[in-house]
């Protein structure tokens, strides 16, 4: 597969900020990515970075473990090249995500009510092979029934009781909202009532369209849409809590966790390249273009939430989302906890994005 034209030639000199960036801390992110890629090999994205080009990269990530910052860089810039990738509408964008930590009860109490619930035994993947005539193609879950599988029940339906009684509450929380924004970043950390320090992360999903509470508000005149922010939606929430459900219902998409250990508490939830996320170095990425594992370098110099300095770091695409869509668009991974969602929650910028390529890919594009 020949790397696609959206790529275009640079070289490290032409990355602003290069020389100033912890390589290091790239490395580690990349290595992590390096031990899983024996156990099962990334799909290669339709924009022609193959995963088997990393091979190399992959094995002397795996046998140095401890580089100083002199060695990582010069390893990123003898095993790739890097290209300019050129976006849809002319300009790239960033947004960012993080884990949540929220207090949670095993059990329901009067103050503990909001549940959050595994995966339904009568959901099942849809695709191609069996989804009934008239299904909207879109989705990806549904129902399973006697006869054909139909659409699941959607967030309002699931909030009103649809699967209750089933025993799918892995724990409670106190607050409609905490719960919701747990869903839309696909994993937490649970601060249990009886001392335990667990984790949720995304197990499947209703399968209905993602829509955004910011997007509602701001088309219904409630917040200004340049000041949409996680907290600004937060703060409409706290201030109308008699408007949460109209608000939230409309998004239909419901999420379904599993439990996961933390193993490392410095590391982030493992997303959809299997790995642990690594805060400030993990980047979400559109699944279907880009290849997981792939080093980015993201120029967005107006991004000063992360350390008060014009963002362009060498990131590790690790993870997706239905809302990351596009070559140039990537949700920056800002770590765990409320002082990450404060960084996470005013992300929303203007941005340069290259690619890392294998240089085996490169140097075949340029022949």
């Amino acid at each position: 597969m020949p790397l696609s034209s959206t790529f275009s030639e640079k070289s490290f000199s032409d990355l602003p900020g290069w020389s100033e960036d912890d390589h290091l801390a790239a490395f580690a992110a990349f290595r992590r990515s390096a031990f899983h890629a024996p156990v099962k090999p990334y799909r290669t994205g339709s924009l022609g970075v193959d995963f088997n080009a990393f091979a190399d990269a992959y094995a002397e990530a795996r046998a140095v473990s401890d580089p100083n910052a002199s060695q990582a860089r010069s390893f990123f810039e003898r095993h790739f090249m890097p290209m300019l990738v050129k976006a849809d509408n002319g300009v790239g964008l960033v947004t960012g995500f993080y884990e949540p930590e929220v207090e949670a009860s095993p059990v329901r109490t009067e103050r503990f009510v909001v549940p959050l619930l595994s995966r339904p035994a009568d959901l099942i993947d849809i695709d191609d092979g069996n989804r009934p005539a008239g299904m909207d193609a879109y989705l990806a879950f549904g129902r399973q029934t006697n006869d054909d599988p139909v659409e699941y029940f959607d967030r309002g339906a699931i909030e009103r009781g649809a699967l209750a009684g089933q025993n799918l509450e892995i724990a409670w929380l106190a607050e409609k909202v905490d719960a919701f924004f747990i869903h839309v970043q696909g994993a937490a950390r649970l601060k249990m009532t009886d001392g335990r320090l667990a984790r949720v992360t995304y197990a499947a999903k209703s399968g209905q369209r993602f829509t955004g509470p910011g997007r509602i508000l701001s088309e219904l005149g409630e917040i200004p849409l340049e000041k949409v922010t996680m907290q600004s939606i937060r703060a409409w929430f706290k201030s109308h809590p008699e408007r949460v459900d109209e608000i939230l219902w409309q998004n239909r998409s419901y999420i379904f966790f599993r439990e996961a250990a933390v193993d490392d508490a410095a590391l982030g939830p493992i997303a959809a390249a299997k790995v642990p996320l690594t805060p400030g170095r993990s980047v979400a990425v559109d699944r279907l273009l880009h290849t997981f594992g792939t080093p980015f370098y993201i120029d967005a110099p107006a991004l000063t939430a992360f350390d008060q300095k014009p963002f362009r770091r060498l990131m590790i695409a690790q993870d997706t989302g239905s809302a990351i869509t596009g070559p140039a668009r990537g949700d920056l991974f800002a770590g765990s906890g409320d002082a990450a969602g404060e960084i996470a929650g005013v992300v929303r910028n203007a941005a340069d994005f290259y690619a890392l390529v294998p240089r085996a890919l490169f140097d075949g594009a340029r022949r």
